[in-house]
């Protein structure tokens, strides 16, 4: 049964997201909207545009789209989420605004600043890791004055593992009692399952090794190291697959003519469902600079494939501990050398399963519901 207000309806939560461009986010938003709804709550998304390859995988779920504008575009789309947001909450009533990233924060300031006392409570999930080490001092320094600027406008943010919590009340100055851990839950049991099962049936009997990337293609994935790497070690036979679409395709295309992999490499774009290629690949490398709690290692932690991760945000290690290799971020000799282990080292696929099952749905959807009840409630 589903909380209800005074009024005698469900609980209504309002979800913001940009558009359905493919990414975890967007993903998880999704997945998180359809289970709740399933729950009893009405769950219903904002969306500032209906474009995305994403768009051929959206449940039947309500999703609220204004009316498209001069603004409606990527190059704008937070300005075009300021200016409709306001409106659709008026209209749509929610008991809770939910906002499910970092990079939809500066909307979240903006509607509480137009609605002011008759704004709804707003709760955060950042979707990356607050502590950018990725970047210089100044730029780690102004992030943290900015995020301090905001801790005022949430009734509760959400960290997606037990480690990010600790990041979440340092960095945003946060109380602790308004931060709640909720593992990140990228996917259903079923998912899950599907992916071990397609991992189990498969033939790999092939020459070579096969690594596997899986993101969009855009900076903060830094598949350009994922491409060096794969060059420093790679045998006539071995194969880079990157699964995933965005601006820099035609930057990694000649980045691998020009290292002489182009003949190794397979970029196929969007796919979904992921089994096929977490099924068939030898070992999983991500190679970014900077997560949150990212879907794709639960994925490849539900699948039982070897795994080497550059330690891109503070959810990892907990993650991957025992079952997975770990390497500093941009350093292109220590993934290298820990892709040219990995096929050999031997494999916990069972204590993957295992850790996987804390990432998904079934496990966690009470405990949103909760939340959000609680928070409504206040």
């Amino acid at each position: 049964m589903g909380f209800e207000d005074r009024a005698g309806r469900p609980l209504r939560i309002l979800g913001v997201l940009h558009s359905l461009e493919p990414g975890g986010v967007e993903r998880d938003l999704m997945r998180f909207t359809k289970a709740w709804r399933d729950r009893g709550v009405d769950a219903r998304i904002a969306l500032g545009r209906w474009e995305g390859l994403l768009t051929e995988e959206a449940p039947d779920i309500p999703f609220i789209i204004p009316p498209k504008g001069r603004l409606a575009r990527i190059e704008t789309e937070t300005l075009w989420m300021m200016q409709q947001l306001p409106a659709i909450v008026r209209a749509e009533r929610p008991d809770v605004v939910f906002i499910p990233s970092n990079g939809l924060m500066a909307v979240a300031a903006w509607l509480r600043l137009v609605l002011g006392r008759a704004c709804p409570p707003i709760v955060v999930r950042p979707s990356n890791s607050l502590d950018r080490k990725d970047q210089g001092w100044f730029m780690r320094s102004l992030d943290r004055t900015v995020l301090r600027a905001h801790s005022g406008i949430y009734a509760a943010a959400v960290a997606m593992s037990a480690p990010m919590r600790a990041e979440i009340i340092e960095r945003m100055g946060l109380p602790g009692d308004r931060v709640v851990t909720i593992n990140n839950a990228s996917m259903t049991k079923a998912i899950a399952d599907g992916l071990g099962s397609a991992r189990d049936a498969a033939e790999r009997d092939r020459a070579g090794r096969h690594f596997l990337g899986l993101g969009r293609l855009m900076p903060q994935k830094n598949f350009g190291l994922l491409l060096d790497a794969f060059a420093r070690i790679a045998r006539p036979q071995d194969r880079l697959t990157i699964v995933g679409e965005g601006a820099l395709r035609g930057d990694l295309e000649a980045q691998a003519v020009r290292l002489g992999i182009a003949d190794r490499l397979d970029m196929p774009g969007h796919k979904a469902p992921v089994d096929p290629w977490f099924a068939n690949a030898d070992a999983f490398v991500l190679s970014s600079d900077f997560e949150g709690l990212p879907a794709v290692v639960s994925e490849a932690l539900a699948a039982g494939i070897p795994t080497v991760a550059t330690d891109c945000t503070v959810a990892l290690p907990a993650m991957i501990e025992g079952v997975g290799t770990l390497v500093p971020v941009k350093d292109v000799d220590a993934l290298a050398s820990a892709m040219d282990r990995i096929c050999d080292d031997p494999v916990d696929v069972q204590a993957m399963r295992a850790r996987s099952a804390q990432f998904t749905m079934e496990a966690t959807v009470e405990q949103w519901i909760a939340l959000f009840e609680r928070v409504a409630r206040k």
